[in-house]
Formats: C-alpha cells, structure tokens, sequence
C-alpha cells in the first residue's frame, strides 16, 4: 500500500494510503511480530524448511495470548472484530515478517460450523480448545474409487416417500 501520496483528482486510481488509525495498526503487527516471533520459527519460515506441530503450536499460542488468532471469529467467542482492512494488513505482515501462517482446519473451517450450529455445550467445549491450540482437527474423505476427488462421488440419495435412501460408500475420517 502507498502512502504519503494523495490519488490523482478526475483520475479511475483507487487511493490505497492508509489512514493514521491503519498505520498505526500496521506498525502494532509489525512490532509484535518482531518481538515476538520465535527466531528459530521465523528462520525456518525464511529457509522453507518444514514447520513441525510444536512449531505450529507454538505461534498459535502466541497469537491466542495476544487475542490476535482467530481475526475472523466474532469477539464474543475470541475473535478480534477486526474490519477485513485490518485482517488483509495482518496477513500482509505476517507474511512479510516471516511468520508462518495458521494452521486452517479448526479456526476457519470446523469453529464457524460449531459457532452457527454447535449447541452452547459444544461452544464451550471445544471452541476455547481451539484458541488453545490444545486440540487440532483435520478432515479426510475418500471413497472406493475416487479418492479425494469430490466430482468423482457415487453415492447417491433417492427420495421414496418421506424418507431418502442413500446408496453407495464412504469413509470420513475427522480427527480431533
């Protein structure tokens, strides 16, 4: 993003600077990640060599004690309540700062599904497990002959009456 140059009147450019408030954002990220990226994590991230889980686990727990991991939840279950402004300027600079990028499957994928149809026990339970990066959840699934290539399912579900009856072979695997 520029900044510092104002767009051109009568001109089709967007103006891309920042305001103060986004600048000042801006330089909070960058101030935490310098401080408080591991060195080994960011060298590696730098290097290309693989990330294991406890270094995984690690930036995540940082990010969760600064209350800056999970920028899309709602704030009443962690979230930030950052505007999608700010949550483009904190991926930019977690990627300019060598960081490495959260782990998607439980923050973006399962907690929004637990957060719109979870019942209040399943919140509880499994939401701050998430923050917390004590519990990890992933997702496989295949089936005989199409592996994990989802336009290539078979199984099929047939309306009789009030009921549908579903023909075929899957396997889930969900681990937690």
């Amino acid at each position: 993003m520029r900044e510092g140059r104002p767009a051109a009147k009568g001109n089709a450019r967007m103006n891309l600077d920042l305001t103060p408030e986004l600048r000042a954002f801006r330089d909070e990220v960058r101030a935490f990640i310098r401080a408080e990226l591991p060195p080994d994590i960011r060298d590696k991230v730098h290097r290309g060599i693989h990330l294991g889980k406890d270094d995984y686990v690690r930036w995540q727990r940082i990010l969760n004690n600064k209350g800056w991991l999970a920028p899309g939840w709602p704030r009443e279950y962690g979230g930030t309540g950052w505007t999608p402004l700010q949550r483009y300027i904190f991926d930019d600079e977690i990627g300019k700062g060598g960081a490495p990028r959260v782990i998607p499957f439980g923050l973006v994928m399962v907690a929004p599904v637990i957060m719109k149809f979870g019942t209040e026990a399943q919140k509880r339970e499994h939401l701050p497990k998430i923050l917390s990066s004590e519990v990890w959840w992933c997702q496989g699934y295949s089936e005989p002959g199409a592996g994990s290539d989802l336009a290539g399912l078979k199984t099929r579900a047939v309306k009789e009456g009030d009921h549908y009856i579903v023909n075929g072979q899957k396997t889930w695997t969900t681990m937690t």
